[in-house]
């Protein structure tokens, strides 16, 4: 990073990493390390899928409200459990800087979760009652291991993007969904169907997750992590890379925060119902960013550092958007259409609604989705005050959207609101995105469109079809079998996405 080698440096030069070899060579290019993410994360959201249909009928929407409440407290309070060091493992050219960084993030989470141990037992009262959600109550203890065991869950996956040994992290998401949906699961068919039985099966997956990753870490790294940890060099590393606390845990914090603002607003106007629609709604649209975006986005980092220092950003970041818009485009705009009804098909008649407020984010859902993934630009930049003020943007814009509803007493208007405020910060930071990346918004918009006008025929049909009255079961057919054909022929004859998932993503690919 510029900077001379600390004394006591052996030899700095072989213990670097080559960020634009991206680890080890002979190692799997772009296709094979987003493939292990993938693959892993695949099998625990089928387990989430088929497990759903079942849980949804044995616990209310209620139940699941109280749940989304506890997360939402839990992931905010995550999201600085590092105070945002654990994006800094990735940057560093020297190993031992990036070991020193994991030990700081785990010094930093303890520190923090014993901090909220105290005060969520002294002040649950207070936090219940202005929640609006007495479920809570008895259960806002367990915040803190949860906390403990997220944060440290987030420093040790960074280490493991930076090493590039993706199949730990498939093999801790699998196990992690196996012990989630089996705790509730067997909480519900044991006559325990409460929303505190969600909450503590959902603890449970998180801290096995936790312990499977760090088990699997401790046993390939343990001599690499013990050896090179210096309490000065990490006193240094805390100061070199002070901006991720001052600028990236406030950006971060509000953030997480907005997107929180539903499951913790909509009690409070409403009931915890609808904050039990709006997770459903919210986890289904997450399942593309979980199943794809999420491991694009932990591959893209690593890349797109390299490439920046490469001189091939602008190339590999067209390449990526491209390939994220035609993944998520078509399907979401056909949600659009029809998410009401493949709600009450497979979740049963009470979740309709859910399917509803899927319909109204679908569209946000899109552009959330590409930016997420293509977000790490500006920290590659270092333009955290960029990052900064987007999140307070999108902050602000939330909550004026969602108290406009609740004063409307409309949580189908409060969503509505919430959707069209991040159509408008995302559809702005897509686009800044690209820019620093070196891709005008002309040649960015040309490809959304593109986009847009390959939908058009199944768009103008569905619309057809509702407006002639056809059974809901046709339009929900047609839609998914839409759907099904799109992607063969995109996995068949789309060579731009073969080639991204290809590992091509470096100079010269279009």
């Amino acid at each position: 990073m510029g900077e001379e080698p600390p004394a006591g440096s052996e030899n700095p030069a072989a213990e670097r990493t080559s960020l634009s070899a991206g680890g080890a060579p002979g190692r799997k290019g772009f296709a094979g390390d987003v493939l292990t993410l993938v693959t892993g994360t695949t099998l625990a959201q089928v387990l989430v899928v088929l497990a759903s249909p079942v849980l949804t009928r044995l616990f209310s929407p209620a139940d699941f409200g109280l749940l989304a409440i506890f997360t939402s407290i839990t992931k905010v309070l995550s999201t600085i459990a590092c105070l945002r060091y654990e994006f800094a493992i990735m940057l560093p050219e020297e190993e031992r800087d990036a070991v020193n960084l994991l030990a700081l993030c785990i010094t930093i989470v303890t520190g923090i979760s014993l901090i909220c141990l105290p005060l969520f037992i002294v002040f649950e009262p207070v936090i219940v009652a202005a929640l609006n959600a007495p479920g809570l109550a008895g259960h806002l203890w367990l915040v803190s291991p949860f906390v403990f065991v997220s944060g440290l869950f987030v420093a040790l996956n960074y280490w493991n993007s930076r090493s590039r040994l993706y199949g730990r992290l498939s093999v801790a998401r699998v196990v992690s969904a196996v012990a989630t949906t089996g705790g509730q699961l067997g909480a519900g068919l044991g006559g325990i169907a409460t929303g505190g039985a969600l909450i503590g099966a959902n603890t449970l997956g998180q801290g096995v997750a936790t312990g499977i990753l760090a088990a699997q870490i401790y046993r390939d790294d343990y001599r690499r992590l013990t050896r090179r940890v210096s309490l000065h060099r990490m006193k240094g590393l805390l100061v070199r890379y002070k901006k991720f606390p001052l600028f990236e845990s406030w950006s971060g914090l509000l953030n997480v925060t907005s997107w929180q603002l539903p499951s913790l607003l909509l009690p409070v106007y409403f009931s915890p119902v609808q904050a039990g629609y709006y997770s459903l709604a919210f986890r289904l649209i997450m399942m593309p960013m979980d199943l794809v975006g999420g491991a694009i986005q932990q591959v893209f980092f690593q890349r797109a550092a390299s490439a920046k220092h490469e001189g091939h950003l602008a190339e590999l970041t067209e390449s990526v958007f491209t390939v994220l818009l035609k993944i998520v485009l078509f399907p979401m705009l056909t949600v659009s259409m029809i998410g009401e009804e493949l709600f009450a098909f497979v979740f049963g008649s009470a979740w309709a609604e859910a399917g509803f407020y899927t319909q109204l984010l679908s569209i946000w859902a899109v552009l959330w989705f590409i930016s997420s993934p293509l977000s790490t630009i500006y920290m590659i930049q270092e333009r955290q005050g960029f990052g900064l003020r987007i999140n307070l943007a999108n902050f602000l814009s939330r909550l004026i959207a969602l108290v406009a509803g609740g004063l409307l007493a409309s949580p189908r208007l409060a969503i509505l609101f919430f959707a069209l405020a991040g159509i408008g910060v995302y559809g702005y930071l897509c686009i800044r995105l690209l820019s620093y990346s070196g891709i005008p918004a002309r040649r960015t918009i040309g490809i959304i469109a593109s986009g847009v006008i390959q939908f058009l025929p199944l768009g103008l049909l569905l619309v057809g079809l509702k407006i002639v009255g056809t059974p809901a079961i046709l339009h929900l057919s047609i839609g998914i079998a839409a759907c099904g054909l799109y992607f063969l022929h995109l996995v068949r004859s789309d060579s731009q996405f073969r080639a991204v998932l290809a590992g091509l993503g470096r100079p010269g690919v279009r």
